[in-house]
Formats: C-alpha cells, sequence, structure tokens
C-alpha cells in the first residue's frame, strides 16, 4: 500500500525557463491564468530567461518598460512584444482585459539601434539615439492566476505583467522629457479626474533608467533597436478601470490620448 500510494502521489514538474515560457505564452493567447508555482523563476537572472523564452515565442519586440521602485535602486525591465502596442484610442475587449490596470507614462522612441557590445552606453549616447518622446498608456494585465501573492520575480517573468502599450503622438525629443519630476499628468475615467500630479514618478531621472535599461540589454545579448518604443514608468501610480470605461490621458506638453474597455 505505501508503494501504491507513493506511485499515485503527483511529482512537482520543474520549473525552465522554457517551460515556464510555454505556460505564459498560452495564457496570454488564450486570455486565461496560471498558477505562479508553473512559473515561478529560481532568481531575477532566471526571470528574464523566462522573459526571452516568452517573447520567443510571441515574436517581434516593439518596445521595453523600464522602472526603479525608488531613486538608487536597481531597476527591472521587461521586453514588450510589438503585437500589444496600439494607436491612440484603442478598445480593448475581451477575456484578456480583467485587470485594466492603467498607468500614465512617458515613452522615448528610438531613432537608431543600440547593439550589444563591450563598451558601456553613456547618458550622451541616449541622449542622441532617441527621435522622439510621446505619452503613453500601459494596461496592466497579468497572467498569474495568484498575481498579487506571485512575488516580483514570478511577475518580473510575466514581462512585469505587461498588457498593451496604447501609444500617443510623436514629437521630437528634447533632453529636459528626461526629467520626470517636472512632469504634470491627468488620468480621467470618463469626465471624472481619477489622477491629477505634478513630479510623483518613483525614479524621475529617466535619463538614468533608459541609461541602465541599454547596458542591461546589451549585456543580455539582446540590444536595443530603432522604432522601439521605451516607456519609462508611471506618473500616476496605476488605477484600475471598470469594463466600459472610457480612459483619456493628458501629459503637459503633450498630445492627449484615451483607450476605452
Amino acid at each position: 500500500m505505501a508503494a501504491l500510494s507513493r506511485a499515485l502521489t503527483p511529482v512537482a514538474a520543474t520549473v525552465t525557463p522554457d517551460t515556464a515560457a510555454r505556460a505564459l505564452y498560452i495564457a496570454r493567447r488564450d486570455g486565461r491564468r496560471v498558477p505562479s508555482a508553473l512559473v515561478q523563476p529560481a532568481d531575477r537572472h532566471e526571470a528574464y530567461a523566462i522573459q526571452d523564452a516568452t517573447l520567443a515565442a510571441l515574436g517581434t519586440v516593439g518596445g521595453w518598460k523600464v522602472g526603479a521602485r525608488a531613486p538608487g535602486l536597481e531597476p527591472t525591465c521587461a521586453p514588450l512584444p510589438a503585437e500589444g502596442l496600439r494607436s491612440d484610442g484603442a478598445l480593448l475587449k475581451g477575456p484578456a482585459w480583467r485587470l485594466r490596470g492603467v498607468e500614465v507614462e512617458v515613452g522615448f522612441q528610438l531613432g537608431v539601434d543600440l547593439p550589444s557590445r563591450a563598451a558601456p552606453y553613456t547618458l550622451d549616447e541616449l541622449a542622441f539615439a532617441i527621435e522622439s518622446v510621446l505619452p503613453v498608456i500601459e494596461v496592466v494585465e497579468t497572467r498569474l492566476a495568484d498575481w498579487l501573492g506571485a512575488g516580483s520575480d514570478a511577475q518580473l517573468a510575466d514581462l512585469l505583467s505587461h498588457g498593451a502599450l496604447v501609444l500617443g503622438r510623436r514629437q521630437p525629443f528634447e533632453p529636459a522629457w528626461f526629467d520626470l519630476a517636472k512632469v504634470e499628468a491627468v488620468l480621467r475615467f470618463g469626465e471624472q479626474i481619477v489622477a491629477h500630479t505634478v513630479g510623483e514618478h518613483p525614479s524621475p531621472d529617466a535619463g538614468t533608467l533608459l541609461e541602465w535599461l541599454a547596458n542591461h540589454c546589451s549585456a543580455r545579448g539582446v540590444g536595443l533597436k530603432a522604432g522601439q518604443v521605451i516607456t519609462s514608468g508611471s506618473c500616476t501610480g496605476m488605477l484600475f478601470a471598470s469594463q466600459g470605461t472610457a480612459v483619456r490621458v493628458e501629459i503637459a506638453g503633450l498630445a492627449p490620448l484615451s483607450v476605452s474597455f
């Protein structure tokens, strides 16, 4: 009986970057969620390996997200699938859009490649490489059934809970946009203002964030590509929109943009 009992006891599957990425890819494709135990990385390095394996299945990288919880803390980042970049006024409906977390962010579009290399990239090189600045709305979603309790490494593996990036109108970049401490942002759900902030980004030196990202990607062997949009973290925190909500964003100095659920 003891032998039979052992035979019937389920054996936990080993989590590898490939098995975790497959689980996340299927969950994203089918608009469902999976237990975080199926994707739990051993550490941050393995979380990034899961990201790479996930994007290998999803296809082209259209951009990156980067952020830090406070100045001086190591940032984290995630590649963004090109299929998740949406135009201003996008309508997002269906089973994939359950959280509907909304973040108001400043995006930077690259005009030249920043390939992997031995020498580190400098802030001056980053400023030269950026072609335009634009307002963006990041829509936060998760493939993890136990999202809040999953832990930061599992969320990192899940592309930092990325759902979509709604892109606003581009305008020529000026280095002053690296200073997010001066950014004024307004977020409306319908006619109601739900956030109005000035300089409330948790890590407002965007230049430092982008410089870190360029060097992280270089060391990771992926590099950054011309045309990719890099979003720099939320200026308003995250607020959750109800189904049927029309969201409108205004960042001072940039064109307004919107998304609806």
